[in-house]
């Protein structure tokens, strides 16, 4: 899950929206990291570890070309999120934008973030990357953003044209997946353990 999701997750679970977004930029020991972000933190790790396991994703990475399955668990993240946004009526009762404007006013006022997600916080809400993931131009944009970011751009090369072609089976994986990921998010919450609450 990408940056959307996780947000959304952390949403219908009533967990810290900074927090389970710091996950992909703590590393560690969670205790290490400040008291408010903590849960948030478990509850990320846990949702990559579900999500790497799925049957239905792990179907879905063999389905790229060869070049691109070093980075396809990458390209699925952002194009669940691709997903989430463009069919985001059925899973939320905000609007995308009122949702996406509440995610960067937390965002950008937490307290104790890592140093990088503050940086990127601000990118985020300037160039609305939460609503850009709504239609396919700003799901590209993001890809595109995303190789830019990594020491080895050239293994997007042929990203989005791979990416359009598997447009169907990327919904079907995700509308098995997702649901389910929704319900887990809830009982994870539940079973958070005493010391990140």
């Amino acid at each position: 899950m990408n940056f959307l999701a996780h947000l959304h997750l952390a949403d219908i679970s009533n967990t810290s929206l900074a927090g389970n977004i710091a996950g992909d930029f703590c590393r560690g020991n969670i205790a290490d990291h400040p008291k408010h972000l903590q849960q948030g933190i478990w509850l990320h790790r846990k949702i990559d570890t579900l999500t790497d396991q799925d049957e239905s994703v792990v179907a879905l990475k063999q389905q790229f070309p060869a070049p691109l399955r070093r980075v396809a668990p990458i390209l699925i993240d952002l194009a669940f999120d691709h997903m989430l946004a463009r069919y985001w009526d059925e899973y939320h009762h905000q609007s995308l934008a009122q949702f996406s404007q509440r995610c960067y006013q937390q965002l950008t006022t937490t307290a104790q973030l890592p140093e990088t997600l503050n940086t990127l916080a601000v990118k985020m809400q300037q160039g609305d990357w939460l609503g850009s993931y709504a239609d396919t131009d700003g799901f590209h944009q993001a890809v595109n953003g995303v190789s830019k970011r990594l020491s080895k751009p050239e293994l997007f090369r042929g990203a989005t044209k791979a990416l359009s072609k598997l447009d169907v089976d990327i919904e079907i994986a995700f509308r098995t997946f997702y649901p389910q990921l929704m319900a887990y998010s809830r009982l994870w919450t539940r079973q958070t353990p005493e010391q990140y609450l």
